[in-house]
C-alpha cells in the first residue's frame, strides 16, 4: 500500500486525511494517508525518512510550506513563483518535485464550483503574505482585468507585486487608498478573520453583483465572511471548497486519477 501523508505543526485539526480516504475510495487508489506533527526544525530530517520508509508523497501545511520549497529538488513555476510549495511528489528517478496547488484550488473552487468569472474582473486581495503569494500566478493566469493587493505594509505589497508584474497587471495599496475604489471579487488571505478581526475596510468597496471569498474556513462564519454578507456579496464564501480543490490537484499528481470533489465537498459542508 502507498504511503502519504502531511506534515505540519499544528496538525491535529487536519481535515486532509480524511479528504484524502474519500477520494481514495471513491478512485479505488490503495492507499494510507496520515497527519503528523513536524516541527520546523526537524523538517528535512523528517521527510528524508519518510520517503526513504517509503512515503510515495507529502502535502505540507504551515509552518513548513518554505521549508518544503527550499527542499525540493526541481518546481514547477507556480511553486517557484510563490515560494512555498504544499505537495512533495516523489519522481520515478528518486528525485522530489514540489509543486503548490492552493491557486489553482482556488481557481477551480471559484470558476467551476461557484461558476465565478476572473476574467476582465477587478480583483482585491488583502494580505501580502505567503497565502497570498501562493493564489496570485493562478489568478494572473485568468486574465483579469487588475489585481490590487492592499497591506496593512504596503512596502510589502509592493514588494510582491513587483515579482508577479510579468505575469499581468498588478498593483499594490494601502487599506486607506481602497476607499472609493470598486472590486468585482475580494479574497481575504490575511489570518486576522480567524482571531474575529477585519483588516481596516472601506464601505462601498464591493462592486454591485459583486462576490466574497475567504480563504480560511471554520464552522462558523469567519468575521470576513460576516462583513461581506453586510455588503452584500451575491456569492459570500470561504476556503473549505480550496481545500478540498487543493487536496485533489495533490492527489491527481500522486495518482495521476482526479477524483470528483462536488459530493465531497457538499459532504464536509453538512458536517459544519
Amino acid at each position: 500500500m502507498d504511503i502519504y501523508a502531511v506534515f505540519g505543526a499544528p496538525i491535529k485539526h487536519s481535515k486532509s486525511p480524511r479528504i484524502h480516504g474519500l477520494f481514495a475510495e471513491q478512485t479505488k487508489q490503495a492507499l494510507e494517508y496520515t497527519a503528523q506533527l513536524v516541527p520546523a526544525d526537524v523538517f528535512a530530517e523528517a521527510v528524508k525518512a519518510f520517503f526513504d520508509a517509503g512515503g510515495k508523497g507529502l502535502n505540507c501545511t504551515v509552518p513548513l510550506k518554505e521549508l518544503a520549497w527550499q527542499f525540493a529538488d526541481t518546481l514547477t513555476e507556480r511553486a517557484r513563483l510563490s515560494k512555498a510549495v504544499n505537495t512533495l511528489v516523489l519522481q520515478k528517478d528518486g528525485t522530489v518535485l514540489g509543486d503548490n496547488t492552493d491557486g489553482i484550488g482556488l481557481v477551480t473552487d471559484l470558476m467551476v464550483n461557484n461558476r465565478l468569472a476572473i476574467k476582465q474582473k477587478k480583483l482585491l486581495i488583502l494580505g501580502a503574505g505567503g497565502a497570498s503569494r501562493g493564489i496570485i500566478l493562478p489568478l494572473l493566469e485568468q486574465a483579469p482585468v487588475e489585481i490590487v493587493i492592499a497591506n496593512r505594509t504596503v512596502a510589502k505589497a509592493e514588494t510582491l507585486a513587483q515579482e508577479f508584474q510579468h505575469k499581468g497587471n498588478i498593483k499594490a495599496s494601502s487599506y486607506a487608498d481602497l476607499a472609493g475604489q470598486s472590486f468585482d471579487l475580494i479574497l481575504n488571505a490575511t489570518s486576522a478573520s480567524l482571531t474575529g478581526d477585519l483588516p481596516p475596510l472601506a464601505e462601498g468597496i464591493l462592486a454591485k453583483q459583486g462576490s466574497c471569498y475567504d480563504l480560511a474556513y471554520a464552522n462558523e462564519p469567519t468575521a470576513f465572511v460576516r462583513w461581506s454578507a453586510e455588503q452584500g456579496a451575491i456569492k459570500n464564501l470561504d476556503g473549505i471548497g480550496m481545500l478540498i480543490e487543493q487536496a485533489a490537484e495533490a492527489f491527481y499528481l500522486w495518482r495521476n486519477v482526479r477524483p470528483e470533489t462536488q459530493s465531497i465537498i457538499a459532504l464536509l459542508e453538512s458536517e459544519r
